[in-house]
């Protein structure tokens, strides 16, 4: 298991810029635990990420500040690529965020 992340996010995630995700899926990921960053599935991991923070959150409470750690300016900016993700905004759904920092190899 990993993190698999659209080509976009991996850049703001080598950049610095992406910090956080949010995550629908029935997969819990453990705060302390090292996991592959990748881009598919089944593919080798392109770096790795020590899971630092997880909590739950309604997707609408999301704070100008988390904005920033997923990696974008504006809320605006963040919808538009969740729904090119997801297919749709629903701001009470619940999601599980994940805050991550990249670890050497």
């Amino acid at each position: 298991m990993g993190l698999v992340f659209k080509e976009n996010n991996l850049r703001r995630i080598f950049q610095g810029r992406k910090t956080q995700t949010r995550r629908t899926g029935r997969y819990e990921l453990q705060i302390g635990k090292i996991y592959p960053i990748k881009h598919k599935y089944f593919e080798k991991g392109k770096a790795r990420a020590l899971i630092t923070r997880k909590f739950q959150q309604r997707l609408g409470d999301i704070t100008p500040k988390e904005i920033k750690k997923e990696g974008f300016d504006t809320l605006e900016e963040f919808q538009a690529a969740w729904v090119r993700i997801h297919h749709g905004w629903n701001p009470n759904q619940i999601v599980t965020v994940y805050e991550f920092k990249l670890v050497n190899q």
